[in-house]
C-alpha cells in the first residue's frame, strides 16, 4: 500500500488535474490511497467568505459566488458534457456551505471556521475523482471524516488514535485505488473538524501508520526537500537525504514542506517519506527515512514571519523561577500560542509567539498582572540548523537583532 498527497498547488486549475493524471499514469495507482488538499488558493477563498460571515454580511453571498466560479470554470476545462453528474454534486456541496452560513447559530469563530473550510478539500476530491473515472482510472472517493476521529480543539484538533485505526481497518479495502481528503476530520459528535493549516500531509501520515504502508509521497512544486526556502533565500540546495530526527527538528523549527505533526507516526513504524516533484515525477526529489545522514550535509535555514517576542521581567526584580515559568507556559496554552524560541535570564524571560488565534491582546493583559511587559509585533525568527559563524554573521547583515540564541546544532535569531 502506498499513500500519495497532492497539495494545492498539484491540483490549482484544469492543467494541473490533468497533469496530475499524467503523474499517476507514470509512477503507478495499485494499492494506492490518494490524498488531496484544496485547489489552488481556495482554502484563503473560504477564508474571506468566513470573515465576510463575522465581519462583512454585505459580501458574504458574493464571496461565496467567487468560490463558486473558480470551480466551474474547472469543471467546463474537464468535463465533457455539462450534463456529467459531477456538476450537481458540486452545486450541492457548495448549497451545503452556504445553507450553513444560513442556519449556524455559534458565535465561535474556531467552530465555524472547521465546520466550513473542509468544503475545499470536499470539492477538489469530488472533481479529480470524477475526472479520474472519466479518463479510466477507477478510484473510490472516500469522505475522510468516517475515518479520521478527532476531539473538538476546532482549528488544531487531536487525532483519537484509537478510533481512527478501528474505522481504517474496518472500512478500508486496501486493494482499490481510493481518493480522498487530506486536513480534515470529525469529532465523536461528528462535526468536522481540523488539523492544522498544512494538515494534509498529516492525514497522509496517519493512513500510512495505520494501513503500515510501504511510503508516503507528498508531491510538490518543487524539486524535493530544500535547505532553505528559495521565496526568502537564495540558492537554496536540494536535500537528497534526511533521517526521521533530523527532518521532525526542521519541522519543530517551521520547515514549510513537511508538516510538523506528519513525521512522528511514520517514523514509528519506519515508514519512509518521499518528497516529490509532479512537475518531474521520475526524478529522485528527497527521502526520509531511519538512521540516515544529512545528504549533503549543508546549513538548513528556516524564517517565520509575523512573530511576536514578548520580553517579561519581574515587578519586584525577584528572580523569573520554576513556578514563574510553569504559569507563564500555562498562559500561553490557554491561548493558543505556539511558542518559536524561549530565552530567560535571572529576572527576564523572552518568548517569540506566533498569534494565530488572535488572542495577543488577551495573553498580554493576563501577563501585566504579574509581569513587566515589553513586546515587538512583526519580527521574524531566523533558525539555521548546522550552522557556522559566516553564515549567521551574513544573515545578520543589515538587520536588527532583538534575540539571539546559539546551541550546538542550531542558532535563533529573532529579528525587526
Amino acid at each position: 500500500m502506498r499513500v500519495f498527497k497532492f497539495g494545492g498547488a498539484s491540483v490549482k486549475n484544469a492543467e494541473s488535474v490533468k497533469n496530475l493524471v499524467k503523474t499517476i499514469q507514470k509512477v503507478g495507482y495499485k494499492d494506492t490511497l490518494i490524498v488531496i488538499s484544496a485547489m489552488g488558493k481556495t482554502t484563503n477563498s473560504i477564508e474571506v467568505v468566513i470573515d465576510n460571515y463575522f465581519n462583512n454580511k454585505a459580501a458574504l453571498q458574493s464571496s461565496i459566488q467567487e468560490v463558486r466560479k473558480f470551480h466551474n470554470e474547472i469543471l467546463l476545462d474537464l468535463f465533457t458534457s455539462e450534463n456529467h453528474p459531477v456538476f450537481n454534486t458540486i452545486n450541492t456541496l457548495l448549497d451545503e456551505l452556504n445553507a450553513f452560513f444560513k442556519t449556524n447559530k455559534s458565535p465561535d469563530y474556531n467552530y465555524v471556521y472547521d465546520q466550513t473550510i473542509g468544503y475545499g478539500e470536499l470539492v477538489s476530491t469530488t472533481i479529480i475523482s470524477a475526472y479520474f473515472n472519466q479518463e479510466g482510472i477507477t478510484n473510490t472517493w472516500l469522505d475522510v471524516r468516517e475515518f479520521i476521529k478527532t476531539d473538538n480543539y476546532y482549528r488544531r484538533a487531536n487525532v483519537d488514535w484509537e478510533t481512527t485505526k478501528n474505522q481504517i481497518s474496518a472500512n478500508f479495502n486496501a486493494n482499490t485505488l481510493h481518493i480522498t481528503q487530506g486536513f480534515i476530520g470529525s469529532d465523536a459528535n461528528n462535526f468536522t473538524t481540523t488539523l492544522g493549516r498544512e494538515g494534509s500531509d498529516y492525514t497522509a501520515a496517519i493512513f500510512a501508520y495505520c494501513l503500515n504502508a510501504e511510503s508516503v509521497t507528498i508531491w510538490k512544486d518543487v524539486p524535493g526537500v530544500l535547505n532553505a526556502d528559495p521565496r526568502y533565500f537564495e540558492n537554496a540546495q536540494l536535500l537528497n537525504k534526511i533521517s526521521y530526527r533530523e527532518a521532525i527538528e526542521l519541522a519543530f523549527y517551521g520547515a514549510s514542506v513537511i508538516h510538523p505533526k506528519t513525521l512522528q507516526p511514520l517514523q514509528k513504524k519506519e515508514i519512509p517519506l518521499y518528497v516529490k516533484s509532479f512537475l518531474n515525477p521520475e526524478a529522485a526529489g528527497t527521502v526520509v527515512s531511519k538512521g540516515v545522514d544529512l545528504e549533503p550535509n549543508i546549513p538548513c535555514f528556516i524564517v517565520k514571519k509575523n512573530q511576536v517576542l514578548i520580553s517579561l521581567s519581574s515587578l519586584d526584580f525577584s528572580y523569573i523561577v520554576e513556578e514563574n515559568i510553569s504559569e507563564i507556559f500555562s498562559l500561553l496554552h490557554l491561548y493558543k500560542m505556539k511558542v518559536g524560541v524561549i530565552q530567560n535570564s535571572a529576572i527576564s524571560f523572552s518568548v517569540c509567539i506566533e498569534n494565530n488565534y488572535d488572542n495577543l491582546d488577551k495573553l498580554l493583559q493576563h501577563l501585566k498582572a504579574k509581569f513587566r511587559v515589553v513586546y515587538n509585533e512583526n519580527v521574524s525568527l531566523y533558525t539555521v540548523r548546522h550552522s557556522n559563524e559566516q553564515v549567521v554573521s551574513q544573515l545578520e547583515k543589515d538587520k536588527f537583532v532583538l534575540l539571539k540564541q546559539v546551541t550546538q546544532a542550531t542558532t535563533q535569531i529573532v529579528t525587526k
